[in-house]
């Protein structure tokens, strides 16, 4: 029994990120879900990718701006069906010291439907020494 928990804590230490930075998930986005401070846009864009694959609503709450936040009971992330297949960058703003832009693609598939492509420009700001989610225009 002993063994199977040290074998599990192993392959969780090497278990890639989600956010398909090609680092293991406890170089990358691990650190963050644990509170360290994602210190440009597209780390923190990487990181709520991925606490989206992993269902984690209070990372997300944290890292959205207060003037946007929904509340707790609003963001749905569903029954646990949605597979998320994977993300692309495709461009980063900083259009000046406080505000940046994210393009990216998102893919996912829900229980055994096709796979759905979610095109997003996400718009951050920066205040208090943290990135924050904004919200985000779609692109078709």
């Amino acid at each position: 029994m002993a063994k199977q928990h040290v074998v599990k804590a192993a392959a969780a230490s090497v278990e890639s990120c989600p956010c398909g930075s090609g680092l293991s998930y406890a170089q990358c986005c691990g650190p963050l879900h644990q509170g360290r401070i994602a210190a440009t846009p597209e780390v923190l864009m990487r990181s709520r990718y991925s606490a989206y694959v992993k269902r984690l609503t209070l990372y997300l709450l944290a890292t959205w701006h207060r003037s946007t936040r929904p509340h707790q009971a609003a963001l749905d992330l569903g029954d646990g069906s949605t597979k998320w297949l994977g993300l692309r960058i495709v461009e980063v703003r900083q259009d000046d010291p406080e505000h940046a832009s994210v393009e990216f693609i998102a893919r996912y598939r829900v229980g055994g439907g096709k796979a759905v492509r979610l095109h997003e420009v996400s718009q951050f700001v920066h205040e208090r020494g943290m990135w924050f989610y904004v919200d985000g225009t779609f692109k078709s």
